[in-house]
Protein backbone atom coordinates (compact mmCIF):
# COMPACT_ATOMS: atom_id res chain seq x y z
CA UNK A 1 0.00 0.00 0.00
CA UNK A 2 1.44 3.38 -1.04
CA UNK A 3 2.13 5.90 1.70
CA UNK A 4 0.13 9.12 1.66
CA UNK A 5 2.20 12.12 0.54
CA UNK A 6 3.40 14.44 3.25
CA UNK A 7 1.54 17.74 3.00
CA UNK A 8 3.28 19.76 5.73
CA UNK A 9 4.87 23.05 4.65
CA UNK A 10 8.01 24.17 6.50
CA UNK A 11 7.36 27.34 8.45
CA UNK A 12 9.81 30.23 8.82
CA UNK A 13 10.80 31.63 12.19
CA UNK A 14 8.03 33.39 14.06
CA UNK A 15 9.88 36.70 13.78
CA UNK A 16 10.03 36.36 10.00
CA UNK A 17 6.31 35.66 9.88
CA UNK A 18 5.72 38.83 11.89
CA UNK A 19 7.90 41.01 9.65
CA UNK A 20 6.26 43.79 7.69
CA UNK A 21 6.47 43.21 3.93
CA UNK A 22 7.99 45.84 1.70
CA UNK A 23 6.87 45.99 -1.93
CA UNK A 24 8.44 48.92 -3.80
CA UNK A 25 6.24 49.95 -6.76
CA UNK A 26 8.87 49.29 -9.41
CA UNK A 27 6.64 47.93 -12.19
CA UNK A 28 5.88 49.89 -15.35
CA UNK A 29 8.30 52.74 -14.71
CA UNK A 30 8.40 53.97 -18.31
CA UNK A 31 7.68 57.65 -17.55
CA UNK A 32 9.85 60.37 -15.99
CA UNK A 33 11.20 58.65 -12.87
CA UNK A 34 10.66 61.08 -10.00
CA UNK A 35 9.55 58.39 -7.54
CA UNK A 36 12.69 56.63 -6.20
CA UNK A 37 15.23 59.45 -5.69
CA UNK A 38 17.54 57.99 -8.33
CA UNK A 39 19.93 59.90 -10.54
CA UNK A 40 17.55 60.88 -13.36
CA UNK A 41 20.18 61.19 -16.11
CA UNK A 42 23.02 58.64 -16.15
CA UNK A 43 26.16 57.51 -14.41
CA UNK A 44 29.53 59.05 -15.24
CA UNK A 45 30.78 58.50 -18.83
CA UNK A 46 33.95 57.07 -17.27
CA UNK A 47 31.85 54.29 -15.72
CA UNK A 48 30.37 53.44 -19.10
CA UNK A 49 33.88 53.23 -20.56
CA UNK A 50 34.91 50.71 -17.91
CA UNK A 51 31.78 48.63 -18.46
CA UNK A 52 32.56 48.44 -22.18
CA UNK A 53 36.04 47.06 -21.42
CA UNK A 54 35.02 44.25 -19.04
CA UNK A 55 35.83 40.87 -20.57
CA UNK A 56 33.76 37.72 -20.33
CA UNK A 57 36.71 35.99 -18.67
CA UNK A 58 36.76 38.50 -15.83
CA UNK A 59 33.25 37.42 -14.87
CA UNK A 60 34.49 33.91 -14.06
CA UNK A 61 36.38 35.16 -10.99
CA UNK A 62 34.95 35.85 -7.56
CA UNK A 63 34.89 39.57 -6.70
CA UNK A 64 37.57 40.98 -4.40
CA UNK A 65 36.37 44.02 -2.52
CA UNK A 66 39.49 44.73 -0.43
CA UNK A 67 41.46 46.81 -2.97
CA UNK A 68 38.42 48.96 -3.80
CA UNK A 69 37.66 49.44 -0.12
CA UNK A 70 41.18 50.83 0.24
CA UNK A 71 40.51 53.29 -2.61
CA UNK A 72 37.23 54.44 -1.06
CA UNK A 73 38.75 54.72 2.40
CA UNK A 74 41.56 56.93 1.08
CA UNK A 75 38.97 59.25 -0.51
CA UNK A 76 37.21 59.54 2.84
CA UNK A 77 40.42 60.09 4.81
CA UNK A 78 40.00 56.74 6.59
CA UNK A 79 41.92 53.49 6.87
CA UNK A 80 40.82 50.52 4.75
CA UNK A 81 39.84 48.52 7.81
CA UNK A 82 37.36 51.26 8.75
CA UNK A 83 35.34 50.89 5.52
CA UNK A 84 33.11 48.04 4.37
CA UNK A 85 31.54 48.02 0.90
CA UNK A 86 28.06 46.51 0.73
CA UNK A 87 25.40 45.50 -1.76
CA UNK A 88 23.65 48.85 -1.49
CA UNK A 89 22.94 50.59 1.80
CA UNK A 90 20.08 48.12 2.33
CA UNK A 91 22.63 45.37 2.92
CA UNK A 92 24.64 47.74 5.10
CA UNK A 93 21.61 48.32 7.34
CA UNK A 94 20.70 44.63 7.39
CA UNK A 95 24.21 43.48 8.33
CA UNK A 96 24.72 46.21 10.91
CA UNK A 97 21.45 45.32 12.65
CA UNK A 98 22.19 41.58 12.52
CA UNK A 99 25.60 42.26 14.05
CA UNK A 100 24.54 44.41 16.98
CA UNK A 101 20.82 43.87 17.76
CA UNK A 102 19.52 40.94 19.79
CA UNK A 103 16.35 39.96 21.61
CA UNK A 104 15.60 42.49 24.34
CA UNK A 105 17.71 45.25 22.79
CA UNK A 106 16.13 48.50 21.66
CA UNK A 107 16.49 50.25 18.33
CA UNK A 108 15.72 53.96 18.68
CA UNK A 109 14.72 55.99 15.65
CA UNK A 110 12.62 58.99 14.64
CA UNK A 111 9.45 58.49 12.62
CA UNK A 112 8.73 58.85 9.75
CA UNK A 113 11.99 57.61 8.27
CA UNK A 114 13.29 54.94 5.92
CA UNK A 115 11.02 51.90 6.36
CA UNK A 116 13.76 49.26 6.12
CA UNK A 117 15.17 50.20 9.54
CA UNK A 118 12.10 48.80 11.29
CA UNK A 119 11.77 45.85 8.92
CA UNK A 120 15.34 44.64 9.38
CA UNK A 121 15.21 45.24 13.13
CA UNK A 122 12.05 43.18 13.49
CA UNK A 123 13.90 40.04 12.38
CA UNK A 124 16.49 40.39 15.15
CA UNK A 125 14.12 40.24 18.10
CA UNK A 126 14.96 43.78 19.13
CA UNK A 127 12.25 46.20 20.19
CA UNK A 128 11.75 49.24 17.95
CA UNK A 129 11.30 52.50 19.88
CA UNK A 130 9.99 54.92 17.27
CA UNK A 131 9.63 58.58 18.20
CA UNK A 132 7.04 60.37 16.09
CA UNK A 133 7.89 63.79 14.70
CA UNK A 134 5.32 66.56 14.86
CA UNK A 135 3.28 67.81 11.93
CA UNK A 136 6.24 69.95 10.84
CA UNK A 137 8.34 66.74 10.61
CA UNK A 138 11.29 68.47 12.28
CA UNK A 139 13.85 66.19 13.91
CA UNK A 140 12.37 65.26 17.34
CA UNK A 141 15.60 65.78 19.25
CA UNK A 142 14.18 66.24 22.76
CA UNK A 143 11.79 63.28 22.52
CA UNK A 144 14.54 61.05 21.14
CA UNK A 145 16.83 62.09 23.96
CA UNK A 146 14.16 61.25 26.52
CA UNK A 147 13.63 57.81 24.95
CA UNK A 148 17.25 56.67 25.45
CA UNK A 149 17.42 53.88 28.01
CA UNK A 150 20.01 51.36 29.23
CA UNK A 151 18.50 48.91 26.70
CA UNK A 152 19.16 51.24 23.75
CA UNK A 153 21.61 49.25 21.64
CA UNK A 154 21.39 51.10 18.34
CA UNK A 155 20.17 54.54 17.23
CA UNK A 156 19.44 55.03 13.51
CA UNK A 157 19.22 58.50 11.97
CA UNK A 158 18.79 59.19 8.24
CA UNK A 159 20.33 62.59 7.60
CA UNK A 160 18.79 64.15 5.53
CA UNK A 161 15.70 62.23 6.46
CA UNK A 162 13.47 60.38 4.03
CA UNK A 163 10.70 61.31 3.16
CA UNK A 164 10.87 64.82 4.62
CA UNK A 165 14.29 65.95 3.35
CA UNK A 166 14.91 67.65 6.70
CA UNK A 167 18.13 67.32 8.69
CA UNK A 168 19.31 66.88 12.24
CA UNK A 169 22.08 69.32 13.09
CA UNK A 170 25.59 68.14 13.84
CA UNK A 171 25.20 69.41 17.41
CA UNK A 172 22.01 67.38 17.89
CA UNK A 173 23.64 64.21 16.55
CA UNK A 174 26.70 64.59 18.77
CA UNK A 175 24.58 65.24 21.86
CA UNK A 176 22.50 62.11 21.22
CA UNK A 177 25.69 60.14 20.70
CA UNK A 178 27.09 61.49 23.96
CA UNK A 179 23.93 60.49 25.86
CA UNK A 180 24.01 56.89 24.56
CA UNK A 181 27.64 55.70 24.81
CA UNK A 182 26.44 52.09 25.08
CA UNK A 183 24.72 52.18 21.68
CA UNK A 184 25.92 51.98 18.09
CA UNK A 185 25.05 55.40 16.64
CA UNK A 186 24.21 54.92 12.96
CA UNK A 187 23.94 57.93 10.63
CA UNK A 188 22.66 57.14 7.14
CA UNK A 189 24.02 59.82 4.80
CA UNK A 190 22.44 58.51 1.60
CA UNK A 191 21.62 62.06 0.46
CA UNK A 192 24.84 63.68 1.68
CA UNK A 193 25.84 65.12 -1.69
CA UNK A 194 22.73 67.29 -1.87
CA UNK A 195 23.16 68.90 1.56
CA UNK A 196 26.88 68.74 2.44
CA UNK A 197 26.20 67.99 6.13
CA UNK A 198 28.26 65.04 7.44
CA UNK A 199 29.78 63.42 10.48
CA UNK A 200 32.07 61.21 8.38
CA UNK A 201 35.05 63.22 9.65
CA UNK A 202 34.38 61.86 13.15
CA UNK A 203 34.55 58.18 12.17
CA UNK A 204 37.24 56.51 14.25
CA UNK A 205 37.44 59.41 16.67
CA UNK A 206 34.21 58.29 18.33
CA UNK A 207 34.00 54.63 19.41
CA UNK A 208 30.35 54.05 18.56
CA UNK A 209 29.74 56.14 15.39
CA UNK A 210 28.96 54.30 12.14
CA UNK A 211 28.14 56.19 8.92
CA UNK A 212 26.57 54.89 5.70
CA UNK A 213 26.87 56.29 2.19
CA UNK A 214 25.31 55.14 -1.06
CA UNK A 215 26.37 55.26 -4.70
CA UNK A 216 22.78 54.88 -5.90
CA UNK A 217 21.80 58.55 -5.78
CA UNK A 218 24.23 61.22 -6.98
CA UNK A 219 26.58 58.70 -8.63
CA UNK A 220 23.79 57.04 -10.61
CA UNK A 221 24.78 53.44 -9.81
CA UNK A 222 21.51 52.19 -8.29
CA UNK A 223 21.41 49.22 -10.66
CA UNK A 224 24.84 48.02 -9.51
CA UNK A 225 23.90 48.11 -5.80
CA UNK A 226 26.76 49.78 -3.99
CA UNK A 227 26.89 51.23 -0.51
CA UNK A 228 29.32 51.46 2.36
CA UNK A 229 29.63 51.47 6.11
CA UNK A 230 32.38 53.43 7.81
CA UNK A 231 33.15 53.03 11.48
CA UNK A 232 35.75 52.16 14.10
CA UNK A 233 37.97 49.23 13.14
CA UNK A 234 36.67 47.09 15.99
CA UNK A 235 33.03 47.53 15.01
CA UNK A 236 33.76 46.92 11.33
CA UNK A 237 35.59 43.72 12.25
CA UNK A 238 32.35 42.32 13.68
CA UNK A 239 30.35 43.54 10.69
CA UNK A 240 32.72 41.69 8.33
CA UNK A 241 32.08 38.50 10.26
CA UNK A 242 28.37 38.70 9.38
CA UNK A 243 28.77 40.09 5.85
CA UNK A 244 28.92 37.75 2.86
CA UNK A 245 32.45 37.94 1.36
CA UNK A 246 31.10 38.13 -2.20
CA UNK A 247 27.96 40.27 -1.88
CA UNK A 248 29.42 43.16 -3.93
CA UNK A 249 29.75 41.98 -7.52
CA UNK A 250 32.78 42.47 -9.73
CA UNK A 251 31.04 44.88 -12.14
CA UNK A 252 30.19 47.21 -9.25
CA UNK A 253 33.74 47.01 -7.91
CA UNK A 254 35.19 47.80 -11.33
CA UNK A 255 32.90 50.80 -11.79
CA UNK A 256 33.34 52.46 -8.41
CA UNK A 257 36.89 53.89 -8.81
CA UNK A 258 36.09 55.67 -12.11
CA UNK A 259 32.86 56.99 -10.62
CA UNK A 260 34.86 58.44 -7.72
CA UNK A 261 37.47 59.85 -10.10
CA UNK A 262 34.95 61.75 -12.21
CA UNK A 263 34.40 64.60 -9.76
CA UNK A 264 33.49 66.95 -12.62
CA UNK A 265 30.48 64.83 -13.53
CA UNK A 266 29.40 64.46 -9.91
CA UNK A 267 29.73 68.19 -9.28
CA UNK A 268 27.72 68.96 -12.43
CA UNK A 269 24.89 66.61 -11.51
CA UNK A 270 24.65 67.82 -7.90
CA UNK A 271 24.68 71.48 -8.93
CA UNK A 272 22.02 70.79 -11.55
CA UNK A 273 19.79 69.11 -8.97
CA UNK A 274 20.24 71.93 -6.48
CA UNK A 275 19.31 74.53 -9.10
CA UNK A 276 16.33 72.44 -10.19
CA UNK A 277 15.23 71.99 -6.58
CA UNK A 278 15.18 75.74 -6.04
CA UNK A 279 13.15 76.31 -9.22
CA UNK A 280 10.70 73.52 -8.47
CA UNK A 281 10.17 74.67 -4.89
CA UNK A 282 9.27 78.08 -6.26
CA UNK A 283 6.75 76.46 -8.61
CA UNK A 284 5.20 74.52 -5.73
CA UNK A 285 4.96 77.70 -3.66
CA UNK A 286 3.34 79.55 -6.56
CA UNK A 287 0.80 76.74 -6.85
CA UNK A 288 -0.23 77.32 -3.23
CA UNK A 289 0.78 73.83 -2.06
CA UNK A 290 2.48 73.18 1.27
CA UNK A 291 5.98 71.73 1.08
CA UNK A 292 8.85 70.94 3.41
CA UNK A 293 12.26 72.67 2.97
CA UNK A 294 14.31 69.77 1.68
CA UNK A 295 18.08 69.31 1.85
CA UNK A 296 17.94 66.19 -0.36
CA UNK A 297 17.21 65.41 -4.02
CA UNK A 298 13.46 65.29 -3.41
CA UNK A 299 10.72 67.34 -1.82
CA UNK A 300 7.64 66.36 0.14
CA UNK A 301 4.38 68.15 -0.63
CA UNK A 302 0.92 68.20 0.94
CA UNK A 303 -1.84 67.02 -1.40
CA UNK A 304 -4.50 65.92 1.08
CA UNK A 305 -7.33 63.45 0.69
CA UNK A 306 -6.92 63.11 -3.09
CA UNK A 307 -3.28 61.99 -2.90
CA UNK A 308 -3.85 58.67 -4.67
CA UNK A 309 -5.67 60.34 -7.56
CA UNK A 310 -2.91 62.96 -7.75
CA UNK A 311 -0.28 60.23 -8.16
CA UNK A 312 -2.35 58.48 -10.83
CA UNK A 313 -2.94 61.69 -12.80
CA UNK A 314 0.74 62.59 -12.65
CA UNK A 315 1.57 59.15 -14.04
CA UNK A 316 -0.94 59.72 -16.84
CA UNK A 317 0.87 63.00 -17.55
CA UNK A 318 4.16 61.08 -17.85
CA UNK A 319 5.62 61.81 -14.39
CA UNK A 320 6.07 59.19 -11.66
CA UNK A 321 5.88 60.45 -8.06
CA UNK A 322 5.71 58.55 -4.74
CA UNK A 323 2.70 58.52 -2.44
CA UNK A 324 4.02 58.56 1.16
CA UNK A 325 0.62 58.53 2.87
CA UNK A 326 1.33 55.15 4.48
CA UNK A 327 4.31 56.63 6.37
CA UNK A 328 3.45 57.58 9.97
CA UNK A 329 2.43 61.22 10.12
CA UNK A 330 2.45 61.63 6.32
CA UNK A 331 -1.17 61.07 5.34
CA UNK A 332 -1.94 63.00 2.17
CA UNK A 333 1.71 63.72 1.41
CA UNK A 334 3.57 62.93 -1.81
CA UNK A 335 7.33 62.84 -2.43
CA UNK A 336 8.80 64.09 -5.72
CA UNK A 337 12.39 63.38 -6.76
CA UNK A 338 14.36 66.32 -8.15
CA UNK A 339 16.05 65.77 -11.52
CA UNK A 340 17.52 68.29 -13.94
CA UNK A 341 16.08 71.74 -14.51
CA UNK A 342 14.61 70.68 -17.84
CA UNK A 343 12.98 67.64 -16.27
CA UNK A 344 11.59 69.62 -13.35
CA UNK A 345 10.11 72.26 -15.67
CA UNK A 346 8.19 69.47 -17.37
CA UNK A 347 7.23 68.11 -13.96
CA UNK A 348 6.04 71.57 -12.84
CA UNK A 349 3.80 71.83 -15.89
CA UNK A 350 2.30 68.41 -15.11
CA UNK A 351 1.94 69.42 -11.47
CA UNK A 352 0.02 72.57 -12.30
CA UNK A 353 -2.27 70.74 -14.72
CA UNK A 354 -2.97 68.03 -12.15
CA UNK A 355 -3.60 70.48 -9.31
CA UNK A 356 -5.99 72.44 -11.54
CA UNK A 357 -7.89 69.28 -12.49
CA UNK A 358 -8.22 68.30 -8.82
CA UNK A 359 -8.80 71.88 -7.62
CA UNK A 360 -5.97 71.71 -5.09
CA UNK A 361 -3.85 74.61 -3.84
CA UNK A 362 -4.38 78.01 -5.41
CA UNK A 363 -6.62 76.37 -8.01
CA UNK A 364 -9.13 75.65 -5.24
CA UNK A 365 -9.50 79.35 -4.38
Amino acid sequence: MAEAPISLTPAPRARVQAMQEYHPPLGGRDAMRLDFNENTVACSPKVREVLAQISAGSLTRYPERGPVEAVVAARLGLRAEQVVLTNGVDEAIHVLFETFLDTGDELLLPRPTYAMYEIYASATGARVIAVQAGDDLQFPFERLSSAISPRTKLIAIANPNNPSGLIATRAQLLELLRRAPQAVFFVDEAYFHFCGETVMDLVGALPNLVVARTFSKAYGLAGLRLGLLAGPTELMRWVRRVLSPYSVNSLALACLPPALDDTAYLDWYVSEVLAARSEFEAAVDAAGVRRWPSRANFILIEIGARHAEFVQRMRAAGVLVRDRSSDPGCDGRVRITIGTREQMRQAAAALNETLAALRIGSEAQ
